[in-house]
């Protein structure tokens, strides 16, 4: 004999599994402190790390405040704190002491990941450098993993990361 699934089951088991998936996908939350697992991490090379060692995030329905952790080669530690809205509107955050990042926030098309767009220009040894940067945020399915992938492009080159951070 073979298995009966009533055509309606069938239908409502659908619904449910994609109505969840919609739920999950609206209420994507990054709120809380993550602290950046090293080992877990595709850090790259070079002397200077584009990421912080920690990052405390506050998250409403249109608004991400970051409050990140920086450590100096020296060991000191500095924090900076960037705001976005997640509507695509162009935010600007003042960062490493002077400089002006210029940024869009945006939930990718399925919800699923956020999209974090910048561009920082500044003046070094006399020269105008222009940064280009693009994160992609993305959570773990228990919600304890957060995902940056990171890219930049500058006059010094391209540059591509993975950073992960558990959450406390």
């Amino acid at each position: 004999m073979k298995p009966f699934i009533p055509i309606r089951t069938f239908i409502m088991s659908f619904c449910f599994l994609f109505l969840t998936a919609a739920i999950k996908s609206q209420n994507l939350d990054f709120t809380g402190t993550w602290k950046l697992n090293e080992a877990k991490s595709e850090m790259g090379e070079g002397r200077f790390r584009s990421t912080s060692n920690q990052i405390t995030i506050v998250q409403s329905e249109n608004k991400l405040t970051l409050e990140k952790v920086f450590v100096r080669p020296s060991g000191e530690e500095f924090k900076s704190t960037e705001t976005y809205t997640l509507d695509g509107k162009e935010c600007t955050n003042t960062v490493f002491g002077d400089r002006e990042k210029k940024s869009t926030a945006s939930r990718t098309e399925d919800g699923n990941a956020l999209i974090i767009k910048s561009v920082m220009v500044f003046e070094r040894g006399g020269e105008q450098m222009t940064v280009n940067t693009s994160e992609t945020w993305s959570l773990s399915g228990d919600g304890k993993t957060l995902t940056i992938d990171y890219a930049s492009a500058s006059p010094r080159g391209e540059r591509k990361n993975k950073y992960l951070y558990d959450k406390e």
